[in-house]
């Protein structure tokens, strides 16, 4: 295990017009992926149910097959399933490249719908090509949080990052934002589970306290769990970004399509997240606006529990606690009435302290 250095990330920062930060609204991604299957057409609709949802970005991902992969890679086993299982890894991902005029095209449509563009680049001619074009910020996939060499690219960018960590041991996780610290400090560390899609057991939302007390960095979900899913309990547990597959049709061909939600789950995710939200509150603990009339009809102050003369003092035997309407002494200053000399005469249910 490295030495456990708590480095501290920057608590603030900026993607495009939106701050992430502790105080600020989770900044929800509806991710796109590879669910376009290549198709531009798809892949603008898909923007647009993003925008429509209510979604705070919508992300692609951007690789070059030859960069990625070598060319007699079996697919991962959910990939089998979801696809031609005869097909190599490499021949899959080269039909659903997206090349730098059409990510281009899917950025300025992201600009006329009002949401922010992003894109996980796979490898670094992808990082350079995705740079050049003036993406605000780069999401690194889990399949990257080991490869430390491209960790130290991506935060060379100078951009904020989204850092997934599926796949993985904790000693991997502190070894990558170790390589990130010295570069980057806008970063947002994800709890995943890398499987499309997860058994409830899986997603494991309780890493989110872990990354808490050992990192000093922002934290979020990237949630592969089915339906609307695990994402608004881990805002209830501290994420502050939300990532979550979609898909125009869960039975269209793809890799990830049946680990998607659709576009109606989509919206419904995003409005429950924001549901938890106003749950949340802001932590301060004071009575709320609709609280402050019940408080007076509710809570109790001091009153004469029997006749009391002017000169005679308070004790436990001749005042008691009743509503009052708000008015007089409260009853949890009850303790330093006691033994007070009073200033008045009081007849029975009398309100102490008021003349």
């Amino acid at each position: 295990m490295t030495q456990n250095i708590r480095q501290t990330f920057n608590r603030q920062f900026q993607i495009e017009n939106r701050t992430i930060s502790e105080q600020e609204r989770v900044f929800i991604i509806a991710e796109a992926g590879v669910n376009h299957n290549g198709n531009m057409e798809i892949a603008r609709e898909m923007i647009d149910v993003a925008s429509e949802a209510g979604a705070d970005a919508v992300k692609f991902q951007t690789f070059k097959a030859e960069h990625l992969i070598l060319q007699n890679i079996e697919k991962a086993p959910y990939q089998k399933v979801t696809t031609n299982s005869g097909e190599s890894q490499y021949d899959m991902l080269k039909r659903l490249e997206v090349t730098k005029e059409q990510t281009k095209e899917l950025m300025d449509y992201c600009r006329r719908k009002n949401i922010i563009f992003l894109s996980t680049p796979f490898e670094k001619v992808s990082l350079d090509e995705l740079d050049a074009l003036g993406v605000s910020a780069f999401k690194v996939a889990a399949t990257d949080l080991t490869n430390i060499q491209f960790l130290r690219q991506v935060a060379e960018k100078g951009k904020p990052i989204i850092l997934s960590a599926g796949m993985c041991y904790l000693e991997e996780v502190q070894r990558a934002i170790e390589a990130i610290y010295p570069l980057n400090k806008d970063v947002v560390l994800l709890q995943c589970t890398a499987n499309y899609p997860i058994q409830d057991v899986e997603a494991n939302i309780n890493v989110i306290r872990t990354f808490k007390e050992t990192f000093d960095i922002l934290v979020g979900y990237s949630d592969h769990s089915q339906g609307v899913g695990a994402s608004p309990y881990a805002v209830a547990v501290g994420a502050k970004v939300i990532e979550k597959h979609f898909t125009l049709d869960k039975n269209m061909e793809g890799p990830d399509h049946k680990a998607s939600v659709t576009p109606e789950e989509l919206k419904q995710l995003v409005s429950d997240i924001r549901r938890v939200e106003r749950y949340l509150g802001d932590g301060v603990k004071m009575p709320s606006y609709s609280e402050q009339m019940t408080r007076k009809s509710l809570q109790k102050c001091l009153v004469a529990s029997k006749q009391i003369r002017r000169g005679e003092r308070f004790d436990t035997e001749n005042i008691v606690a009743k509503r009052t309407n708000g008015v007089g002494i409260s009853a949890l200053y009850f303790d330093c009435v006691i033994g007070q000399t009073a200033e008045k005469d009081y007849k029975v249910n009398d309100i102490i302290g008021v003349h």
